[in-house]
């Protein structure tokens, strides 16, 4: 089976960073940017690189954008661009649309005319600091809707030995323990009787509000 074919419209450093991890997992990229110089620093990373103004349907057409299943307008400042782009895009018919949104007002814009999915890189990376500065032991943070995210805890020192049912994180706050990871293996679903060991890391989903008292609870930092 032939692997999805990506275009990422914007060569800005969000819209690069995507263009360039998609290349190294080993898709085929189509990068655009109206910038001769931005087109310049990837056009020997990406497997092809088209110098274009994307609110020009004609050109985008002539690229045969049309063919590409997935595409990222990673437009930055330029929110009348950036608007202008989907609504081209959505009429020319391009299945899979994510755009990325500047801020909550412009996320709701693009979401009305048709934006498959919008995604706040800034607004993303900052969440993910704060609660890496609330708890060093956050690994990561995943955000699934306004009021849920997954959080993945590296175990603390108030946690390994003790078995699940011990931490009670389910009655003392609120979220679910989903899996156990130990180094390359996953522990779907633990038993209450699992113990925790030092190399665990705990992935567990909650209220965001119950997942920040839990965070600061086993906070070593």
């Amino acid at each position: 089976m032939a692997k999805k074919q990506f275009a990422v419209i914007g060569m800005g450093r969000f819209g690069s960073s995507v263009a360039n991890s998609l290349t190294q997992m080993g898709f085929q990229v189509l990068a655009i940017d109206s910038s001769e110089e931005r087109i310049d620093d990837v056009v020997d990373i990406v497997t092809h690189a088209v110098i274009a103004n994307s609110t020009d349907e004609d050109a985008l057409k002539q690229i045969g954008i049309r063919n590409f299943e997935v595409v990222v307008v990673a437009i930055g400042e330029d929110i009348q661009s950036s608007i202008l782009t989907t609504l081209i895009l959505k009429d020319m018919g391009v299945k899979t649309l994510i755009v990325k949104a500047k801020n909550e007002l412009h996320g709701k814009m693009l979401q009305k005319i048709g934006a498959d999915k919008v995604i706040y890189p800034e607004r993303d990376m900052g969440v993910r600091l704060a609660h890496h500065l609330i708890s060093p032991n956050i690994l990561e943070f995943i955000e699934i809707s306004d009021d849920y995210s997954i959080v993945e805890i590296q175990a603390t020192s108030q946690m390994i030995g003790m078995n699940l049912k011990q931490l009670d994180i389910r009655a003392k706050y609120r979220c679910n323990v989903m899996a156990i990871k130990t180094g390359g293996h996953m522990n779907i679903s633990p038993y209450a009787e699992d113990v925790i060991k030092a190399e665990d890391i705990l992935v567990v989903v909650g209220k965001n509000t119950d997942l920040t008292e839990l965070e600061l609870a086993f906070s070593e930092g």
